[in-house]
């Protein structure tokens, strides 16, 4: 298979580092989706999800890919080429410990607008001892710091996306000059910034919910949350490093919300060989509802299904101060590619049955979700399609998220709890 050459295991090793998702193993096909998007933003190459998945050994292959993909595979992991990444291999490896004994990354990765959950997973083989080595390095402690002698704030500046935030931090006390900002969970998105100095500054392209790190050699000394509010309700178009930002007027009524194919194109944007990622989003809005008591109802339609996009992949999302709620939804035949999130775990249609979430988009699909203090339940058209034990942790929403890949419609929002109403839009019944 193309996944045993030596050369591209070893390639592929340094990307799962780089990603930081787990085992590839336990990768759902939705991840293989959004390392097309992540190589695509780092590259300008677009390679199909399932060309990914036969270099990760998904599909039984015979043969080696092509030069541009090992080009965009090669770039994506921190080399000009393919050429330069198999020259670095029989080079000797130079040391990157300064004279304190920190040792810094070898790849510097840019920061990228891009949010993934999976983190966990297990390892094996060689895989395994090079992520199970980094994993020590980083949460390894260094008895010369003290948390205490560091300090860390932030504010956003605006309540528009694209939004910058001026974070404020002290950390004149570290006994390194490697001193990191990152914006979220994600690694990828870390910046040096300088020991003695006091402020920097962050831009973020997408709102939502953030634990943003101060970081001194390999350990987080001062963390704290960010939320990253709209302005009522946003669009975008996912593309290449900045997303396109609709204006309100081109996606809302005071009915629905909508974007046609019309509009995606006159956006120069091409809808094959692969339908864009849409996103409307609301955040921040609202006072934070907590999970153990809400009702959540909408009505959808995924109005694409042209080529590639088939399976009309939808979700809908329930931002929280924790692991979001997701409920995703697709065409009957394609169950099987769905992946959600309850609030606690992370569920693959791969070993679950969520055949209740597979529908037929030619009418409206009814949605709810709500909780008994007890438990999740995902309703579609008024059958329970999922239910889960509620979360462990005091968990609130504090912001709603719809993607639709190609382009789709929202009508009949709204969010209670205590059985009031304290969000709802584009609800005229």
């Amino acid at each position: 298979m193309v996944s045993d050459s030596t050369d591209l295991l070893r390639c592929k090793q340094l990307i799962e580092q780089k990603l930081d998702w787990g085992a590839s193993e336990t990768w759902t096909s939705t991840d293989f989706e959004n390392l097309q998007q992540r190589i695509l933003d780092e590259t300008g190459v677009s390679l199909s999800a399932s060309t990914l998945r036969r270099i990760w050994g998904r599909v039984d292959y015979q043969h080696l890919p092509s030069g541009t993909t090992l080009n965009t595979l090669a770039q994506f992991a921190g080399y000009a080429d393919w050429r330069q990444f198999v020259r670095s291999l029989s080079m000797p490896i130079e040391s990157t410990t300064q004279s304190s004994g920190t040792a810094e990354p070898i790849v510097a990765i840019p920061m990228k607008p891009s949010i993934n959950w999976r983190r966990l997973g297990w390892m094996s083989g060689i895989t395994l001892g090079i992520v199970l080595l980094g994993m020590v390095a980083f949460e390894q402690k260094n008895p010369q710091v003290d948390a205490a002698q560091y300090s860390f704030s932030s504010k956003p500046l605006t309540r528009t996306i694209p939004n910058s935030v001026i974070f404020t931090y002290d950390a004149s006390a570290s006994p390194t000059d490697s001193i990191y900002i990152q914006q979220s969970w994600d690694q990828a998105r870390r910046e040096v910034v300088d020991k003695n100095g006091q402020t920097h500054t962050s831009i973020y392209y997408e709102p939502g919910f953030y634990r943003a790190k101060l970081i001194v050699g390999h350990e987080i000394v001062k963390e704290h949350s960010l939320l990253i509010p709209t302005n009522g309700w946003l669009g975008t178009i996912v593309t290449k490093s900045v997303p396109i930002y609709l204006k309100p007027a081109e996606f809302m009524t005071p009915e629905q919300m909508r974007l046609s194919t019309a509009t995606i194109q006159q956006k120069n944007v091409t809808l094959q060989p692969e339908a864009p990622l849409l996103k409307y989003f609301n955040v921040g809005n609202f006072a934070p509802v907590p999970v153990t008591d809400f009702t959540f109802d909408c009505r959808v339609k995924n109005e694409y299904s042209e080529g590639s996009a088939t399976c009309q992949q939808s979700w809908i999302v329930l931002m929280t101060n924790d692991m979001p709620i997701s409920i995703p939804l697709c065409t009957k035949g394609c169950i099987s590619e769905l992946m959600l999130m309850d609030g606690a775990r992370t569920v693959s249609g791969k070993n679950t049955d969520l055949s209740g979430l597979g529908v037929d988009f030619s009418d409206w699909v009814h949605v709810t979700c709500h909780s008994d203090g007890q438990k999740l339940y995902y309703t579609v058209n008024d059958k329970v399609a999922y239910s889960a034990p509620l979360p462990t942790k005091n968990v609130e929403i504090v912001g709603i998220t719809y993607g639709f890949r190609g382009t789709g419609a929202v009508k009949d929002v709204a969010l209670k709890t205590g059985g009031k109403t304290v969000f709802q839009a584009f609800n005229l019944r």
